[in-house]
């Protein structure tokens, strides 16, 4: 399939390119503002699907609204009719559209021209309204929050808030291109009950709270606690914060601390489902020696051998587990019983360490007991 993209530099545009070059039957024809309209017709009768997210939304010169907007829309409408063939469009318009300033004026005339084009030549049309759209490649200090917050945050630059109790509509761009990318494959129907299509999920949040959690994520490297950022809203702009670190702070340092023994690093902790960390162990060398009430962990060992042994506090028992790194394993502490790893091979060992808990030196839950 042959897709034409419009406005092929925009933060949109930029990440469907990304999505629809991972896949072997598509072919992208591009547009933008290096183009001349004059290129559409040659340019349309190729291909097969249009994704119109050329556009105007901030200029000092009004008639750059209705150029970018309106005029390009009637031009690609009639490059369509000259065609003489249905290809389907998928417009991303703006919740603006319905709003009386130059922006939202432009796009709802773009918006009637391509509803003309549907009526009069049947030609399917699919147009989005969308909120403030967010995510990787947006550009700070436009006209996205979000990405002025994350840009500004993640280089200590201070942040302008008005009212703390706007409420904002979010919609995150990976779920953008999915939606586009299933009317493209034809996976999702045209919307029967409205003229224009939704994606899902929406967020609302306050200007106040939006700022409040991305400064949450910028303190993570410094209390190592991470935030809940595995679904929804959170993880959406967690990763939206990450892609605007400047590239001297894609990696940190963490301290580690040292002895006869080996090396200790805690790498990560969070609120409620305990610490990862990683240690070494020096040939001949045991740690531990230890045992918990309720505390309780799990061990990895990344490379070499080690002899875990356990000693139960009431029944006196005891238990031993050989692993090896090149054979992954779990050896969990189990509670009650005490417990220690040596390193029996020749090399220094590496070890995985995950707990239950995060470490409160107040009340360790960690009793020496040498086995």
């Amino acid at each position: 399939m042959k897709v034409l993209i419009t406005g092929e530099n925009g933060f949109i545009a930029k990440n469907l390119k990304i999505f629809l070059k991972e896949r072997s039957d598509i072919k992208i024809l591009k547009y933008s503002k290096n183009n001349k309209t004059s290129e559409l017709v040659d340019i349309i009768d190729k291909v097969d699907f249009i994704f119109h997210l050329a556009g105007v939304n901030r200029s000092e010169n009004l008639q750059d609204f209705t150029i970018g907007n309106e005029n390009l829309t009637y031009e690609l409408c009639e490059a369509i009719r000259k065609a003489n063939k249905k290809i389907p469009v998928i417009y991303s318009s703006s919740i603006q559209a319905d709003l009386d300033n130059p922006y939202g004026v432009s796009k709802h005339k773009a918006e009637n021209l391509l509803f003309n084009l549907e009526k009069e030549e049947d030609n399917p049309v699919y147009i989005y309204r969308l909120p403030n759209v967010f995510g990787k490649w947006c550009k700070p200090n436009y006209n996205s929050v979000v990405a002025t917050f994350c840009y500004n945050i993640s280089r200590d630059i201070p942040i302008n808030i008005d009212n703390q109790e706007d409420l904002i509509t979010l919609v995150y761009i990976d779920d953008v291109i999915n939606d586009f990318v299933m009317i493209m494959d034809n996976l999702k129907k045209k919307s029967e009950t409205d003229n224009y299509q939704s994606v899902s999920p929406l967020y609302n949040i306050t200007v106040g709270n939006l700022a409040k959690q991305l400064y949450a994520f910028k303190e993570i490297r410094n209390s190592n606690i991470i935030e809940r950022v595995g679904k929804g809203l959170i993880r959406a702009l967690y990763s939206t914060y990450i892609s605007y670190l400047p590239k001297k702070q894609f990696s940190y340092s963490l301290k580690a601390h040292k002895d006869q023994r080996g090396s200790f690093v805690e790498m990560l902790k969070t609120p409620d489902c305990g610490q990862f960390s990683c240690f070494t162990i020096l040939p001949n060398v045991t740690r531990g020696d230890h045992y918990h009430h309720s505390k309780t962990e799990k061990f990895l060992v990344i490379n070499g051998n080690a002899l875990f042994k356990f000693y139960n506090l009431n029944t006196l028992e005891t238990y031993e587990i050989k692993v090896n790194g090149d054979n992954p394993e779990i050896v969990e502490s189990i509670p009650g019983w005490a417990h220690n790893i040596t390193n029996i091979g020749k090399e220094e060992i590496t070890v995985m360490l995950w707990a239950n808990e995060i470490f409160d030196n107040s009340k360790p839950d960690t009793y020496k007991n040498k086995i």
